[in-house]
């Protein structure tokens, strides 16, 4: 690699100057040029910063302009001298404890412009007309000229059917328990790929410490059916749940606005009735697990159309069994939610008996919708797609309620079930900080 010589050359008026670096044998090849001027300074290095060539850096109305060198493509070359200082990331502008803004965006002048501009070892340094002065790493500036919002974090998605039974995802409860977080670090992992998972060596003579173990993840969620619950069959809550008949397979809490995230189930007990001889022993209780994502990319293969339709009309539903409560979301949501950006799955939400109405369309008729949900309930119903689980004490599931359904086969005697909801938003904070670097996750949910 050769050093550098400094050419200099008039752009648009005398006063303005461009410093463009040629490699001579006389200069060292780190050396960087600065210049200044009322109304432009440009700089160009063929040295790579960061991750990338940058050929010629200006000051340009509305920003400033970063031309990557000969044979890099960018999307755009001028960033926003308005959306460059809202970005400034300095101690001045953001708390750096809360790393929340410390100024009124509104504050800024709308054409705010630099007054100079220069490269750092990282990226490069900006000084504003007051004088505050900003910078930003090549990292920042180069993704922006490349793209127009981050990605959430990648994800190896296993898809799965009856087979996940053979050996389901698991973790230690000793290792989740482990202060260090490797441990829900690797439960929430699998939960993220495969949709669920056990807890093996979970203690269960007290609920206490399922209560325990779940908050290793995140706060339990209230509801109208309260936080950690701990129940036997009974019809107290009006709900299908707490009874013995078979429930086919649904997600919980259709009716919230924001679905629960994370449900759990665990079998601290299942014994004979009172009275009831040991010969009626108490049987039955097989729970029931479904890829909601799986079933819904069947679907789509099989009946694209089946699909659309129930990614489009919108449904009622409620939770109305109890006395003084009546809940519904915000608005009717359709049975497959998908990314209004990328146009993937997102969420699953059916529960059969929870939906209201189905409406009339412009697109679709009631007609419609029933034969497209029949062909989704008959692949719910599919040998291969069905997963049969049979819950012990001492080994807790734990699952995303976005994307597995569960169910249950009938059964007799009394069991005994501990488990909670958590959030969405809280279990998937829990995966972040748990396995990936802090610097990254704030680069990526910040911006």
């Amino acid at each position: 690699m050769g050093s550098w010589r400094i050419i200099m050359r008039p752009l648009f008026a005398a006063r303005s100057h461009i410093a463009t670096l040629r490699p001579t044998a006389q200069v060292a090849p780190n050396v960087l040029c600065r210049l200044q001027s009322s109304h432009a300074a440009s700089f160009a290095t063929t040295a790579r910063r960061s991750r990338g060539p940058i050929e010629k850096l200006e000051i340009v109305n509305g920003g400033i302009a970063i031309k990557p060198a000969a044979g890099t493509i960018a999307k755009r070359h001028v960033l926003p001298g308005l959306w460059l200082r809202d970005n400034c990331r300095c101690s001045s502008c953001v708390n750096q404890d809360t790393m929340q803004r410390n100024f009124n965006t509104f504050d800024i002048p709308r054409n705010i412009r630099p007054e100079k501009v220069e490269p750092t070892e990282v990226g490069i340094g900006v000084t504003w007309a007051d004088g505050h002065r900003s910078e930003y790493p090549w990292s920042f500036l180069q993704f922006y000229q490349n793209s127009n919002h981050r990605e959430p974090e990648p994800l190896q998605r296993h898809y799965w059917g009856a087979e996940a039974s053979d050996k389901p995802p698991t973790v230690a409860y000793d290792k989740v328990m482990l202060p260090d977080d490797s441990g829900v670090a690797e439960l929430t992992a699998k939960i993220k790929e495969h949709g669920f998972a056990f807890v093996e060596g979970t203690p269960y003579d007290d609920p206490e410490d399922t209560r325990v173990l779940l908050e290793r993840i995140a706060f339990i969620r209230l509801t109208h059916y309260g936080g950690f619950y701990d129940f036997t069959p009974n019809l107290a809550m009006a709900d299908t749940a707490y009874t013995n008949i078979a429930l086919p397979a649904h997600t919980d809490t259709t009716y919230f606005t924001d679905p629960a995230g994370l449900q759990s189930f665990h079998l601290l007990s299942h014994q004979n009735a009172p009275g009831v001889s040991s010969d009626d022993a108490a049987a039955g209780g097989k729970s029931l697990l479904v890829d909601g994502f799986n079933a819904a990319r069947i679907l789509k293969t099989q009946d694209p159309k089946s699909y659309d339709i129930l990614s489009k009309v919108r449904l009622p539903w409620h939770a109305s069994g109890n006395e003084g409560i009546t809940i519904a979301p915000d608005k009717r949501y359709p049975v497959l939610e998908l990314d209004q950006e990328t146009g993937e799955l997102h969420r699953v939400r059916w529960n059969n008996d929870d939906r209201g109405v189905v409406p009339f369309t412009e697109e679709y008729s009631p007609d419609k919708w029933y034969d497209a949900a029949r062909k989704w309930d008959s692949i719910l119903r599919r040998k291969d797609v069905e997963c049969w689980v049979q819950l012990e004490p001492g080994k807790p599931l734990i699952f995303d309620n976005w994307r597995v359904l569960h169910g249950r086969s009938a059964f007799s005697g009394i069991r005994r079930i501990c488990g909670a909801y958590i959030t969405r938003d809280d279990y998937i904070s829990r995966w972040r900080n748990t396995n990936f670097p802090r610097s990254d996750i704030l680069e990526r949910i910040i911006g």
